[in-house]
């Protein structure tokens, strides 16, 4: 059987620099089944250039002549943010997360016990921070956003060179636009990964809706990562793509699902198909009286349900022998 899906909610930056939502958030995660609510942990300062612009979907969604250094600034998570919302997390039954943009932030997390890091879809370019990465020997999840193959490649190999092995990673396919059209989504590239590479992959989602994520366990993903929020009306860059809590909710329920009904790959008959074979089946019937010592031929014989004697089957051994008894209309045969 496959492993069970990770199911990551991404809370990210929903939060909007208010611990009293970020509560809210684990809150929510917690009660639509995820396994892990992720945030972000970052320096703007270590991030982005004082002067650097917002991205365009920022520019539609966030107010004001504000550049991306002072969106960034009011929704940093200081240290004791950290741990206020691990302690929300312990109490809450649901494992705490956070993607570290910055070197510094890699170390804070590395500090705080994480089993494993990781590498959002902008950083699979930086060498020092996948070094740093590779250097903890640790789960490594890779988001591959504005990816091609080659970088990929190259993004795996200092991985390994820093000491982790690839067996230790999981590449997610996505694509980096907020909210992903439909027709630049491109699943079949996920598997394509994982044959390119031999490795564990996964989806991180920014599409609207459930289905796509769905889809993705479908065929293959074993981690699914998606934004969500408490009200996609609120202000920030990210909550319009995401999905609200009931949705989160419906989206893991038919993940669970999804994994079920995938089952082992062996064609067999179910428990629950074996009471009904008899039933659905037919069996050879005699159309029509048939003598004895009469020879069975195509027009005498016929097939009916239920299927508890002869199998249709075995017609063809039958034609041409003789009846060894005399049969009435619709007369089941029997060996």
């Amino acid at each position: 059987m496959r492993p069970r899906t990770l199911i990551i909610a991404e809370a990210g930056v929903n939060h909007n620099g208010d611990m009293a939502l970020a509560h809210k958030l684990v809150d929510a995660a917690a009660e639509a089944g995820a396994d892990l609510v992720k945030f972000q942990t970052f320096s703007a300062e270590a991030l982005v250039a004082k002067d650097a612009p917002k991205a365009d979907y920022q520019k539609r969604l966030t107010a004001g002549d504000e550049n991306q250094f002072g969106m960034l600034k009011r929704l940093e998570l200081s240290p004791a943010n950290h741990r206020s919302l691990m302690d929300r997390c312990r109490e809450r039954r649901i494992g705490f997360f956070s993607t570290g943009f910055d070197l510094a932030s890699l170390d804070f997390l590395e500090a705080l016990g994480f089993t494993r890091h990781k590498v959002p879809s902008g950083e699979i370019t930086n060498y020092p921070y996948l070094r740093k990465m590779g250097s903890f020997c640790k789960e490594v999840i890779l988001s591959t956003g504005m990816a091609d193959l080659g970088e990929i490649e190259a993004a795996l190999r200092v991985l390994e060179e820093s000491g982790t092995p690839r067996e230790k990673v999981i590449v997610l396919h996505c694509t980096t636009e907020y909210p992903t059209p439909m027709d630049e989504v491109n699943l079949r590239a996920m598997r394509a990964i994982g044959e390119a590479f031999g490795v564990r992959v996964g989806y991180s989602d920014h599409t609207p809706g459930i289905e796509i994520p769905i889809a993705a366990v479908a065929l293959g993903a074993t981690v699914i990562e998606k934004h969500f929020t408490l009200d996609r009306n609120l202000p920030g860059p990210d909550h319009q793509a995401s999905l609200e809590p009931g949705d989160l909710k419906e989206m893991v329920r038919a993940i669970r699902n999804v994994e079920v009904a995938l089952g082992d790959g062996i064609k067999k008959p179910t428990p629950s198909e074996l009471k009904n074979r008899l039933v659905a089946r037919k069996s050879i019937v005699a159309v029509g009286a048939i003598r004895k010592g009469e020879p069975f031929t195509h027009d005498n014989l016929g097939s009916k349900r239920p299927g508890n004697g002869l199998s249709p089957m075995e017609l063809p051994a039958l034609i041409g022998r003789m009846s060894d008894r005399e049969y009435r209309d619709g007369e089941m045969l029997h060996r």
